[in-house]
């Protein structure tokens, strides 16, 4: 679940071959802060412990969920691939040249940078909270797209999207692929929009990926695939959380779970026991029974309806909706609603 507390770190990512301050990773930057041990220790002591799945991406996690768009069993990267491949003029006729395109969560950038040929913006700002990660997608990318204006910010923009000074305000057109929108609760969900819109005036916009209710099967093959990708990215979570919070997780202990929760609507990632253990922390301990859970990921579907009234809420208007053949994935190009 989303936290409502940020790495406090904001570092701009330059350009190859232009001097600046090379970001610490996000890694880095939160081990030994108080504000992140004292909110994963409040997680691990809750009734139901949890863990914010913000802590799942380090490098070695961001890889990992790499590796995982590129099962078979996890259709919504190929679904939403081939949403924009079939879409993509429309999508740029829809946006129009020269906007200023804010990636949120844009890891490798790839996706964005799909785009780029027909979207031309003035300026692209990628928004990642593993910076490290950032600086090495960007490097490239502005050696591929001299003429794109490229700024990296290493942010964790869960609570708080406070831009600087350095993204353009004009036509600001945040870009949120991958159904990274289901990682939060639907009020949650609502709050971060309402964030997103306040930053992008009343000429700007929503480009959204968004996940569609379909075979809990399918979903639940999505996210426990039969060569163990995705139970090694939730399992890494241990070891990163040994490295913030100077715990002693031992991952042989506890095993990945991830199942479909149809009455919420939500894929729920979990990291079980095995058996009876303890397990301490920098200023805490916990004993687990065998079986008991740590909650570290939701993935909330979506009917369509349910997408679209979702961002009117949060201040946006659905103008275009693109959807797959099966109805499993949904694309929606939203207008600011204006003040």
């Amino acid at each position: 679940m989303p936290p409502d507390t940020t790495t406090n770190s904001l570092h701009a990512v330059p350009p190859s071959g232009k001097q600046g301050p090379r970001p610490a990773s996000s890694a880095a930057l939160a081990h030994g802060s108080a504000a992140v041990r004292a909110e994963i220790a409040a997680g691990l002591a809750a009734r139901q412990a949890e863990v914010s799945p913000k802590f799942l991406y380090d490098a070695l996690g961001s890889r990992l969920f790499e590796a995982i768009c590129e099962l078979p069993e996890y259709y919504p990267t190929r679904t939403e691939a081939a949403i924009f491949a079939a879409h993509g003029e429309a999508m740029a006729r829809a946006i129009g040249p020269g906007s200023t395109l804010i990636d949120l969560g844009a890891g490798h950038c790839a996706k964005a940078a799909k785009l780029f040929t027909r979207l031309q913006p003035a300026q692209y700002v990628a928004i990642d909270i593993s910076a490290d990660f950032l600086r090495e997608s960007i490097d490239s990318l502005q050696q591929r797209f001299p003429a794109i204006d490229m700024l990296g910010l290493g942010l964790d923009f869960s609570s708080s999207l406070d831009l600087p000074a350095s993204v353009r305000e004009e036509r600001r057109v945040f870009f949120y692929p991958g159904s990274s929108i289901g990682n939060f609760t639907p009020e949650q969900a609502c709050a971060f929009l309402r964030r997103a819109r306040a930053q992008c005036g009343d000429d700007g916009a929503l480009l959204i990926g968004i996940d569609l209710v379909k075979d809990s099967e399918l979903l639940d093959a999505a996210y426990d695939d039969a060569i163990g990708v995705t139970a090694a990215f939730n399992l890494n979570l241990l070891r990163h959380l040994n490295h913030l919070a100077g715990a002693d997780f031992d991952v042989r202990q506890w095993r990945h779970r991830g199942r479909f929760n149809a009455a919420e609507s939500r894929i729920e990632m979990h990291l079980e026991a095995r058996h009876d253990l303890t397990v301490t922390w920098q200023g805490g301990q916990r004993d687990f029974d065998a079986g008991e859970r740590i909650h570290t990921e939701n993935s909330y579907k979506y009917r369509q309806s349910a997408a679209v009234g979702l961002l009117e809420q949060s201040g946006f208007q659905a103008r275009e909706v693109w959807t797959d053949p099966h109805g499993w994935f949904a694309v929606i190009y939203a207008h600011a609603i204006g003040a």
